[in-house]
């Protein structure tokens, strides 16, 4: 029998695992090619898997809800069809109960410098990892010196646990140091928790019953995206500029153009292509926007990858890729800024689709909003806001002297990580940004 193993595919730059929401099939399915298998959500997207074989399912080796690491098996399929079917392994969590019960007495060595995780931007906390650590009041640079023993080093639900608990404890064996009993003071207590309350984030318990207010969990990727958000404004420090950009010229280009090109390729032509070529551009002009922070040191990338933030139905947000958008026109990038749009909305984008991205464009304009502060969607470091476009009176320089006009005038935000970019060049950056709509010759 030749079997043929499914994996957890990568869904996007640092991620190391996937949730599986939902199977599509059961042992003993008969797939082609390219049916759907199951979906996955991480915390960049959701995305239904693919069989890249035809076959029949022999073995699910994960049940819906759990997390995976990438690379990970979760499926067998048999390439010659025989009907060989084994159920899902039920087995995993007994022997994770089996394997936490020989490291129960296990000691965490507590010193008086932790050692911190080698690559400590790139480290990546779980949901409940994090509502752990801020129910235990504990701060960033504690929780990144825990040693983690999951998926490459990663800290899981089991490792946090046994070190709070041993945290707790009266007495805590340190490295080096005899064990002895300290005697704190009501008022040391106090104002330890005073301390924690300051450094953790605050995770308030609401009774159901409460007058006025409704309780609404978050979904898994509103989970997600939150703690992106959050790991976002801990790995950066966020700077905002801000331009106003003159687009007459462009606004009267497009509405002379709009018509024969939706009759001629199908497709709306909005702002967002222009907006994305000027976007490029500039990034060739300058490199070090295009780029990632690693420890002390500066990734340059060599492609310019633009990734347009789409807002779905749901009321979450996604962020596919257009790929090497400097070598696009205005025509090739309308089609591919639609064509992602349209594929996120109808939760049809490939893993592909969502990976790679060097730099990111997030529109509120279309929300009528003139002015935003967008985080930077890590590891990136810089993030454009584009905000809506209307008309107002202008000064305009003339042979004859000033005269006041109505201008079409929008603002452009750029959000940029002050590790690598100093206001010099985040200004520099935008500025061109902006010097290429406003002569806009298309």
């Amino acid at each position: 029998m030749e079997r043929f193993e499914i994996k957890m595919p990568k869904l996007g730059e640092s991620i190391t695992e996937g949730t599986i929401i939902q199977w599509n099939v059961k042992p003993g399915d008969r797939v082609k090619e390219d049916d759907v298998l199951f979906e996955v959500s991480t915390a960049k997207v959701s995305a239904e898997i693919p069989s890249p074989v035809e076959g029949t399912i022999v073995e699910i080796l994960f049940q819906e809800g759990a997390v995976v690491p990438v690379g990970v098996v979760v499926a067998i399929v048999d390439l010659a069809g025989e009907n060989i079917v084994t159920e899902i392994h039920t087995d995993n969590e007994a022997r994770e109960r089996e394997s936490e019960k020989n490291e129960e007495d296990e000691v965490i060595p507590v010193t008086d410098t932790p050692v911190l995780n080698e690559n400590r931007e790139e480290r990546w906390y779980s949901p409940v990892v994090l509502r752990l650590a801020a129910e235990a009041g504990l701060p960033q640079e504690e929780l990144a010196s825990i040693p983690g023993t999951g998926y490459e080093g990663r800290l899981s639900k089991k490792d946090i646990e046994r070190y709070i608990g041993q945290k707790n404890k009266k007495e805590m064996p340190v490295a080096g140091v005899s064990h002895k009993t300290v005697e704190v003071s009501s008022e040391q207590v106090q104002q330890k928790k005073t301390e924690q309350k300051i450094s953790s984030p605050v995770v308030e318990t609401v009774s159901g019953h409460e007058d006025g207010v409704e309780i609404r969990e978050m979904d898994y990727v509103r989970r997600l995206i939150a703690d992106h958000m959050v790991l976002s404004k801990k790995t950066s420090p966020h700077v905002t500029t801000i331009v106003e950009a003159d687009v007459t010229n462009l606004v009267r280009w497009r509405e002379r153009v709009k018509d024969d090109f939706f009759r001629r390729e199908g497709v709306r032509l909005t702002f967002m292509a222009p907006i994305v070529e000027a976007t490029a551009k500039a990034l060739v002009d300058f490199p070090m926007v295009n780029a990632s922070v690693n420890g002390y040191q500066i990734l340059l990338k060599k492609h310019v990858n633009v990734g347009v933030a789409v807002a779905m139905d749901n009321g979450n947000l996604i962020v596919p890729v257009i790929k090497n958008a400097n070598q696009l026109n205005v025509k090739g990038l309308a089609l591919a800024v639609d064509s992602l749009a349209t594929k996120a909305r109808s939760n049809r984008l490939s893993p592909d689709d969502i990976q790679g991205g060097t730099f990111t464009i997030t529109n509120f304009g279309t929300f009528k909003n003139i002015i935003g502060t967008p985080i930077i969607n890590q590891p990136e470091v810089a993030i454009l806001g584009v905000g809506h476009i209307e008309k107002k009176p202008a000064v305009l320089e003339t042979p004859d002297g000033d005269v006041i006009a109505i201008r079409h005038k929008m603002y452009l935000s750029l959000s940029y990580d002050h590790r690598i970019i100093d206001g010099s060049l985040g200004g520099a950056f935008v500025r061109r940004i902006a010097d290429y709509l406003e002569n806009w010759k298309e």
